[in-house]
Parts: structure tokens; sequence; C-alpha cells
């Protein structure tokens, strides 16, 4: 029985109970012959089970064929008894098997699962029609035109199947021969293989054969349109072939030949690495066989002009002059000193290394550079003086209110318009591979839906990864390890710690009055002299009218303002010349000019702003722009008791203001303050100006100061200024930021700062001048505050504090 073709009848024997061998994306007709290749355990049990028996399965297909080991309910309830006619074992473990289709059976029951499926099937008796109608006659007839139509249209069935098909009587069998060989999906076959009824079967299978036809014939459509679009363009070929010939015959150049020529020789004169020399070969090859007018062609002539524009190979050469460095950098700035330190090291790493290796090129990593302070303090000029004394290129990159991931890394070629990142941008401006490179305003950086350009900066910043940066447009590495990188921010804070610990970051602190008037001398000055129109013959500014421009009209950590207002008042000048004036010898501005240019002073020394007042403290605060002085007002009045703090204040500050007001409440007694006070009066702390907010614990020891005084009566004096964290105990903590706080109480005209003890050792990076300037207070309790602060001098009864050291701040 092995190998020959068996039909099935009505005589049949066809056992109750069945192996199930399930079935993926395939419904197997009876009278249908199929390959099945099984690897499933289940499956080649139960073939082996039915070569052992009567050669009998019953198939079922599954209704998830990603399914590998479906269920009762994974499977259809009906399907064929077919007979494995042959077996073959494949060397991958696979089991090839030829099957037979006989009868359909549905499922009754599972019988048991191992080692493979068995079930109990019903079989279902199709009567053969013997006597066929004019109607079902038509039908038949229609289901097999249709076949031949398809066959002359495309449909490839094999010429024994018409053969069979032609020649059957019954249209049962006629439909399942034609579900047998229309290769039709799963679900549809299913439905055709369930309806019972032969009239009802025929007509779905002559349904499915009409549409299929439709379909076959629009799909011959397309291709004979697609055919006829390939012969234009074919047609269009041969003639721009001739044209080019003609056009040398007669002597005329072909552009795009000379476009691309041209392309070629740029590409190998730039030097390019292995990888992007490869990719170029690759796209000049493409625009060759491009029509020179089509979108696609631009787009690969920009990609090429792209990598021939890009400073592969090409280096400037360092100045390795240390003197001429310093002397540079000091004639563009004045002071900075660790700036200048930093850069001088790194030329004398590059000149020592460039002796030991015996003339050899010299491989040494840029460093990354932030510059972190004020605005107005020569950050950004710092980088262009860098780029002199080095004797590089100089490129900058504003980061401010960046969003785009994109602007840094580039926008694939896929998108309309895409371009390389700006940091390629800047490389192809600067024409060199080592240029100074400036990321400005780095802490100002925004991330929203497009990516966050911070994080795509990691891979741009990290001496380790950058000297394969591949940005998005170009898709090939280039090496930016050679460039030096320096960043600019107002604020350390802002900037994410990954990004942060990829920078050296170098601090920038604001200036002082000695160094501001240095400074607008010598640089400021004759700048705003050129750009007004005057000369230092016409016009000299005093010292003095520059130093009353910065304490009475600028309170700055920088020199933007003061830069503007010395451009307001040579405005007035140039005016008065442009007019017709003469003056008969050399415009003098001198300090008491200054009001008369600009009217009344904006700002005046703390000790002209007020007497001494009770509960009223002078603080300084840190801020991104520089310092700053705070005002702490504080206020009784009858009341059931608490603590209002207004101002704008953060949490930080506001448990600031609780722990000055634990401080007076455990004191109370030595103070000499009644025992009621705290639960008859409310107390109100105020810090203006009310419209910024305020944080931070540096303002504990001025709200300590401030409540002591309005408790005592003992007025503070205003022309001391205080900073430092205060605790329980009355202790004072160390802070930040003290330059700055110092810098600015300089500014405010205040002549004494009661600082922490435990910042003494900041002391060393204050300018001199500051120092000298300014008397400091060494404060370890709140006892050595209250002795420089209250007008009333050394107290009577001493606050007792604790003894132990003092904490030390977060």
């Amino acid at each position: 029985m092995a190998g020959s073709l068996v039909i099935p009848d009505e005589h049949l024997e066809i056992p109750d109970v069945l192996p199930v061998l399930p079935v993926r994306d395939l419904v197997v007709f009876p009278y249908m012959i199929v390959p099945l290749f099984v690897s499933r355990d289940l499956s080649v049990q139960a073939v082996d089970e039915a070569l052992a028996r009567d050669r009998l399965v019953w198939m079922s297909a599954q209704k998830d064929g990603s399914e590998d080991a479906p269920g009762p309910d994974g499977m259809f309830k009906m399907g064929t008894v077919g007979m494995v006619m042959r077996m073959r074992k494949l060397p991958d473990g696979r089991v090839k098997v030829l099957v037979q289709g006989l009868v359909k059976a549905t499922l009754e029951e599972m019988i048991r699962d191992k080692p493979c499926y068995a079930a109990k099937i019903s079989r279902i008796r199709e009567i053969p029609m013997d006597v066929v109608d004019l109607e079902t006659e038509a039908l038949m007839r229609s289901v097999k035109e249709n076949l031949e139509k398809l066959i002359s249209i495309g449909k490839v069935l094999s010429p024994d199947v018409m053969l069979v098909l032609s020649g059957v009587a019954d249209p049962g069998r006629l439909a399942d021969l034609c579900a047998a060989n229309l290769g039709l999906k799963v679900p549809e076959a299913q439905h055709i293989l369930e309806t019972l009824e032969p009239i009802k079967r025929l007509r779905a299978i002559n349904d499915h054969l009409s549409k299929e036809v439709q379909v076959l014939a629009m799909q011959a459509k397309i291709q004979s349109q697609a055919k006829e679009e390939m012969s234009k363009t074919q047609r269009e070929y041969f003639l721009r072939a001739q044209l080019r010939q003609i056009q040398h015959e007669l002597g005329e150049t072909d552009d795009k030949a000379e476009e691309v020529a041209e392309l070629r020789e740029r590409v190998l004169r730039a030097g390019l690495s292995e990888e992007a020399l490869a990719e170029a070969k690759k796209q000049l090859r493409r625009l060759e066989q491009m029509h020179g007018d089509s979108a696609e062609a631009g787009v690969v002539r920009s990609y090429v002009d792209w990598l021939a524009d890009l400073p592969w190979q090409k280096v400037s050469e360092d100045q390795l002059d240390l003197k001429r460095a310093r002397a540079i950098l000091d004639e563009d700035h004045f002071d900075l000193e660790k700036i200048k330190d930093r850069i001088l090291e790194y030329l004398a790493v590059m000149k020592l290394k460039g002796a030991t290796s015996k003339g050899a090129a010299v491989a040494l990593k840029g460093p990354i550079l932030c510059f972190v302070g004020p605005p107005g303090v020569g950050k950004t000029s710092l980088g262009r003086s860098i780029a002199r004394s080095l004797g590089r290129a100089f490129t900058r990159m504003s980061l401010g209110g960046l969003h785009d991931e994109a602007e840094i890394r580039g926008h694939r070629r896929t998108y309309v318009g895409a371009m390389p990142g700006r940091v390629l941008q800047g490389l192809k401006a600067a024409k060199t591979k080592n240029p100074v490179f400036m990321l400005d305003e780095v802490d100002k950086l925004g991330a929203d839906f497009r990516g966050d350009p911070s994080a795509a900066l990691l891979e741009v910043l990290d001496p380790e990864q950058n000297h394969a940066f591949r940005d998005h447009y170009l898709n090939v590495d280039f090496d930016l390890s050679s460039v030096l990188f320096i960043a600019t921010a107002n604020s350390a804070e802002p900037i994410p710690p990954a990004l942060r610990d990829r920078m050296e970051v170098i601090p920038l602190s604001g200036y002082t009055l000695e160094e501001k008037v240095a400074i607008a001398r010598r640089h400021l000055l004759p700048k705003q002299l050129a750009e007004n129109g005057l000369t230092a013959e016409q016009v000299v500014v005093e010292d003095g009218a520059i130093q009353r421009l910065v304490e009475g009209y600028t309170r700055e950590a920088g020199l933007r303002n003061l830069e503007r207002e010395l451009a307001s008042v040579l405005r007035k000048i140039s005016r008065r010349l442009a007019e017709g004036e003469k003056p008969a010898t050399t415009i003098v501005v001198k300090a008491r000019d200054i009001a008369l240019a600009l009217g009344a002073p904006r700002h005046l020394p703390e000790d002209e702003l007020g007497e001494p007042a009770i509960g009223l403290a002078t603080g300084l605060a840190w801020t991104p722009y520089g310092g700053e002085v705070l005002h702490i007002e504080a206020s009784a009045m009858r009341g059931k008791g608490g603590l209002i703090l207004t101002g704008q204040l953060g949490d930080v500050m506001k448990e600031s203001a609780q722990a000055a007001l634990t401080v007076c409440r455990a004191r109370a007694e030595e103070l000499g303050i009644a025992s009621d006070y705290f639960q008859q009066h409310e107390l109100h702390v105020h810090v203006p100006a009310g419209a910024m907010p305020k944080d931070g614990p540096s303002a504990g020891v001025s709200l300590a100061t401030a409540l002591v005084s309005l408790v005592t009566g003992q007025a503070v004096r205003s022309d001391v200024a205080m900073t430092g964290e205060i605790t329980l105990r009355g202790r004072v903590l160390p802070v930040g930021g003290l330059k700055e706080k110092l810098l600015a109480a300089l500014r405010a005209g205040l002549r004494t700062v009661a600082i922490p003890a435990q910042n003494e050792k900041d002391l060393a990076e204050i300018p001199e001048n500051v120092r000298r300037g300014l008397k400091l207070v060494l404060a370890r309790t709140l006892d050595d505050v209250l002795e420089v602060a209250l007008v009333a001098g050394k107290r009577s009864r001493r606050i007792r504090l604790a003894s132990g050291a003092a904490g030390k701040r977060r």
C-alpha cells in the first residue's frame, strides 16, 4: 500500500481512534497528496505509530502556526484522515513524509497526549451525486473556465492537475481538488473544508477563482506598465549615450563627467580614512549611473562634497613657545592666572613629548576644559586668546536653548535637507583637525522629544571615545581627539553629572574694583573709543571716572554693564563733536563728569543707605551671576506665637530660619528676654527682593543675628555683613562661594565681614587687595558674630554654647 495512490470510497475502513498530526499553515483536503516536514516530538511519534499500525493519521490545521505544542484547543475540530505513503529521515533530525488525504473526519474526543496525541474521530460520509442538474453543470464549467483563465494569466498549475480536474464529474470532489491546488490561506481553506454541502463548497471555490482572476489581471496590467516605463528609461539612456557621443565629436564637454572627475580628485586629495574613502568611491560610482538632474543625485553630490571638505588630515602646527604664549595671554586678559597656567602646562607637555619623540608626530589628546563663572568675566573671549596663543584656528558653537540631539550628531541622509551636526560643521569652517572648539553655555542645554543633546555630547567630550566620533549624516568615523574643547557655563549644577565628569572644571570669579579699572583701561576703553569714532588723542578718561562708573553705576561680577556705561559716556562726547563743537584741547573725562553724563548714581555704599537698625542684618549670597548682598528684616507683633517667612525662601533657607529661632528661644533667659515673650509675640522675617527666589543654608547666621537684634533691642551695624550656616547649638559652619560673596561686600561698600572660621583655608584664593579692603572676622560661634555686628559691642552676658568641634558643611 505504501507508495501507491489510494482512491477513498465508502467501503474504506477507518478506525475510530487515530494518532493526531497537527499541521502548520496548511489544510489537507481529501484526494490531496502533500509532502510534510515533521520535526516536533509529538508529530514524529504520531507518524511512527501510524506506520506501525495501518499508516492512518488524523490531520488538522493549527489555529496559530507559531505555536510549538498545540493542545486540543489549538487545532480545528474538523480535519482529514490521511495515509502516510512514504517516510524518510533527514540528516538534521527531521522527518519528511508524503501524505495523501482520504476522507474528512471531526474530532470527538482526545484520548491521550503521550507519547503522541490520539483522538476519537467521527468520519464524514459524502454521497456522490449521480445526477447533476443544469445549474450544477454550469457552475462546474465556470470553475474549470476560471482555472483556465488563471493559467493563461500566469497562475502556475500542474498539467496533470488540469487533466484530472477535466475528468471529475462530482461537484464535491471538484471543489476539494481545486481547494487543494489553489494555495488558499488557512482560514479560507478551513472554511471550505467545513462546508459539507457540495454545491455550496463549489460556489465558494468559484467566487474565490473569480476574485483571483481579477487580481491577476490587475497585476499583469501593472507589470505591463512597469515594463513600458523601463523601456522608456532604457530609451532615454541610449539617447543620452548617443548625445554624449555627439557632444564628444563636436568637441563639447560633458558637465556631469567633469563634475564626477573633479569630485573624485578632491576626495583623493582630502586624505580620507580607509572607511570614508571606500564610502566616497561607492557614492561616486552611484553618481555616475544617475541622471544628473535627479533629486537623489543632488543628495549624493552633497554627501561627497562634505566628505571632501572635512579636514581629515589638515593639522595646524602648534606654537610651542611658552614665553610667547604667556605674553599673548597676559596681553588679552588681566589676571586669570589659574587658566593661563593650565594652558602653559598643556604647551609644555606637547613640547616635551615632541622632544622625546625625536621629530616624530606628537599625538596628544586635547584637554576638555570647562570655564564656570558669572556672565561678563571673559569666558568666551578667553577661548580666542587660547587659540591665538596656541596658533590654532578658533570655532565656536552656542548651546544655549539647544533641544535637538541631531544638532550635535546630524540627521540621517534619508531626511530631506539632512546635514551633518554642528560639531563637524565647525571643523569644516575651521579647516583644521585640531582647532580650539568652544562650546558656549553648556549649562543651558535642553531636552525634549527630539532627544537629549547633553547625552550626545558625552561621546564628543570623552577622550576615550571621540577618536571614532560617528556623525549620523556621514555614517563614518571621524577623529576628534586632537580638538581642544572648551566649554563655558554660568553654573556647574545644571550640567548633567556624566557630562561634568568628562570635563576639567575651572572656576572663574568676579573682578575686584582694581581689576575692573585695569581691564577697562587696557581693553574696554580702546575698543569703545574705536567703535564710537574717537581716538585716544581726542578723549582721555581718568581712572577716577572709571572707578566712579564701577562703584556707582554697575554692580556686577563681570564687565558687560561697565562697557555699556562707558560706551554711553563716549557717545555723548561723539555727539558733541558731530554737532560741530571743537574743543581747544583734549577732552578729559573726570569723576565728577560721570554724574553729568549718566545722572545720579544707581548704587550707593551701604553706610550711606541707612543707620544701624534693630532687626535688620546684612547677609551675603552666591548666585550663578556673582555674589549678592541680602538685607534680612525681622519684626515682632502681638500674637499667639509663631514665625512668618516671606521673600520667596526655599526649603533650606526656611529650615535655617527655624534653627535660628530655636537658638534664640533656647537661650531666652541668657538674652534677658521674658519667658513668655515668644508665646505672646508673632515674629515675621522678610528677605527683599520678594520676587526673586532664595535658598541655601549660608544665611543662617544673618537670620539668627536679625532675630537676636529684634528680641534684645540692640541695633545691627549697617556696615557689617555676615555669612555662615547656623546650628541649634549656635555654631557657625562653613559655606561655599566665599570669593564671590566678599567681592559683593566690597562692591556694596561694606567694611567688615564675618565668615566661618573653617573657611579660613579659602582665603588663599582671595586677591590681596580684597583682603586689604575688608576686615574679615573668623567666627566659630554666633557670639563671635554678635560681638562685631551689634552696635553695643561686647555683650555683658555671653551666650553659652555647647563644647565640641563645629560640624562640616555638606
